[in-house]
């Protein structure tokens, strides 16, 4: 099968997003201007550098009462910060509860049932029992083409990484399981995990 995106795939749903899998998922907490906080996932979402450390996300829908984007861009434009939670398995539920439509003013923290803690490096709140948060300040927003899609990018300026996710001095992964987004409605879980050494290394 080939096809055109401009012509439509003639399938009962959109391939594109089951093609590029899978992807980490940033939840991302921010607070508006006005003190309003806001706790969303997104799946476009990776790490883009190392030094300094940056992360981008982006997002493709808009809402009424946010005009052309939604809850966490406008919030992002208005205070210039936000926080980037790691989502594991154990928390999928949690994380489902917050990516509604919600009115701007809806908390999703509690909505979801999501347990907050505060922020060191900037004025925004993270998911207290994620594995680990990155604390970003805005580095740009780029309008991508297409109606509502934005992309994001925040240099990361405090890490909390949780206890019990440090083994041996590495950040583990195999402690936590993961969370990863597909396509459709389905996800999975990162379980099977192998080491490779690269050539020259």
């Amino acid at each position: 099968m080939f096809y055109r995106p401009e012509d439509g795939h003639g399938l009962p749903h959109n391939p594109f997003n089951a093609i590029v899998t899978p992807r980490p998922i940033g939840w991302i907490s921010t607070r508006g201007a006005d003190g309003s906080e806001n706790l969303a996932p997104y799946s476009f979402f990776n790490g883009v550098a190392y030094v300094p450390p940056q992360v981008i996300f982006s997002s493709t829908s808009a809402k009424e009462d946010r005009g052309d984007t939604k809850d966490s861009v406008a919030n992002i434009r208005e205070t210039g910060v936000f926080c980037t939670n790691v989502v594991e398995y154990a928390a999928r539920d949690v994380m489902n509860a917050s990516s509604g439509p919600w009115p701007k003013e809806t908390d999703e923290f509690a909505h979801a049932g999501a347990r907050r803690a505060p922020c060191e490096a900037i004025p925004c709140s993270r998911v207290a029992d994620a594995p680990a948060s990155l604390e970003c300040r805005l580095v740009d927003i780029v309008r991508l083409r297409g109606e509502a899609n934005f992309l994001v990018i925040g240099e990361v300026v405090g890490v909390h990484l949780r206890d019990d996710c440090l083994r041996d001095g590495i950040f583990d992964v195999t402690t936590f399981q993961p969370l990863s987004r597909l396509g459709y409605r389905d996800y999975a879980v990162v379980e099977n995990v192998f080491s490779l050494k690269r050539p020259g290394e």
